[in-house]
């Protein structure tokens, strides 16, 4: 497999890739509990910023622990397991290690947060649940004197994590070229990762594959894919939105800079008997050849970095056909959230997405105007992504002996926990958003 690392973490990699893994059943009495790490077992030369704990002052960490210890109990997150005899309130944050907990609060932030749950130095036994509440209410952690002075404690973003080509080829092999295996013990038999639309809520896995094509037929529908359409897709994933536009009729051209994703959907294809049709290429988006009838991109947007957003919507623009169609899926945030985490280093950006930044809609339709390009439609539906991701979360953990033998450790499993959790509770909270969106040349009639 192509090699890849977690940050500067070189992971274990499988012996080999598949065309795919068959749909499992998740095992009966519910998901295995996160597995249990003490932080001196923790393998320093992958993990080394969970293996030991930063150097922070005594001041930091008696503000972290006031501030933070204040606002979990105040949430009802930790505190007396009961008061006056009533049963506890869930969701719970356990700590087991409070001094470590506050020390990397104290110095990183969130990412300090998040570190001190790839340690074990805390557990939930409702991990989403924890997560939503305090995503909630975000804005009332930190007093805003405080906030005001983030720049002084939350660490820049890395200048080695912007999207160059070059940088966003690395970026993009330290998360999608993990493993094709990986992503097949929680995805659903479409390998489709991007957010479903569902019928019904609670939604079940069961009717995940057919939500995931619900999504892609209504984006093919968006920008008019039929019979004939020459279609580029800018982000192939593992080939499902290629698969189901060229059973239309239509000539895709797909682009991706995962090796492994390319090489997993080129065999989809020829399975499918669409090769043909289909023409899966190892190419990054500002290097578009060609005018499309639609241009169609999935979640790819987040990936760019705001710093080539002009580039990607000029590249939307110049791959487009006189009287074409752009559909997009985006996830957003508010807009001064979305400046905010710009500006800093996240858990997200350095553990799962390095150089990804979520945009807002403000962002999306001025860079978008700014190519000549106007929104025609706009229909978001985040209560269907927080419902993805329970699903993935709740299969990624029934599937825990099948991470483990692919080689990957359990400070990894909680680290991909936390990340799936933490993103459900974005949506949740309704402090993230997905969004379906028409874009068009020129000024909309």
């Amino acid at each position: 497999m192509t090699r890849s690392a977690l940050t500067s973490q070189a992971l274990p990699q499988p012996a080999g890739r598949t065309a795919g893994i068959p749909s499992q059943p998740v095992p009966s009495g519910g998901p295995a509990a996160a597995p249990t790490v003490r932080r001196a077992d923790v393998d320093a030369g992958r993990w080394p910023d969970v293996a030991r704990l930063p150097s922070a002052g005594p001041v930091r960490t008696a503000v972290a622990r006031q501030l933070v210890g204040r606002a979990l109990d105040r949430l009802g997150l930790t505190g007396p397991s009961a008061r006056d005899g009533a049963p506890a309130p869930a969701p719970r944050l356990t700590l087991h290690d409070p001094d470590a907990f506050h020390r990397r609060i104290g110095r990183d932030g969130l990412i300090g947060f998040g570190e001190s749950y790839l340690a074990g130095e805390w557990d939930s036994d409702d991990l989403a649940g924890v997560l939503t509440v305090l995503a909630a209410h975000a804005d009332e952690l930190v007093p805003a004197p405080l906030r005001r002075l983030r720049g002084l404690w939350v660490p820049a973003r890395p200048a080695s994590d912007r999207n160059t080509r070059t940088g966003a080829r690395d970026n993009v092999q330290r998360h999608y070229d993990l493993s094709n295996e990986l992503f097949a013990t929680f995805l659903d038999p479409t390998l489709t990762y991007s957010s479903a639309v569902f019928t019904a809520f609670p939604a079940r896995f069961e009717s995940l594959a057919a939500a995931q094509h619900r999504k892609i037929d209504r984006l093919l529908d968006l920008a008019a894919v039929g019979e004939g359409t020459r279609l580029l897709e800018i982000g192939t994933g593992w080939g499902e939105l290629a698969l189901r536009a060229a059973a239309r009729g239509a000539r895709v051209t797909t682009l991706t800079l995962s090796a492994e994703q390319a090489a997993l959907a080129r065999e989809r294809v020829a399975a499918a008997g669409l090769a043909d049709r289909v023409d899966v290429r190892l190419r990054d988006y500002r290097d578009v050849e060609g005018r499309y009838d639609a241009v169609v991109s999935v979640e790819m947007i987040e990936a760019v970095g705001a710093d080539y957003w002009p580039a990607y919507f000029t590249a939307l623009r110049r791959a487009l056909a006189p009287g074409g169609r752009i559909a997009l899926q985006a996830i957003t945030m508010g807009h001064q959230r979305m400046l905010h985490t710009a500006a800093t280093h996240t858990f997200i950006s350095k553990y799962v997405f390095p150089g990804g930044l979520i945009p807002s809609r403000e962002a999306i339709a001025g860079h978008s105007a700014a190519a000549g390009l106007t929104t025609a439609a706009d229909d978001g539906f985040g209560d269907h992504y927080a419902e993805t991701l329970r699903l993935w979360r709740e299969r990624f953990a029934a599937h825990r002996p099948a991470v483990a033998g692919l080689g990957f450790d359990p400070v990894f499993q909680r680290m991909w926990e936390f990340y799936l959790a933490y993103s459900e509770a974005g949506f949740r909270s309704r402090y993230l958003d997905v969004r379906q969106l028409l874009l068009t040349e020129g000024t909309h009639r």
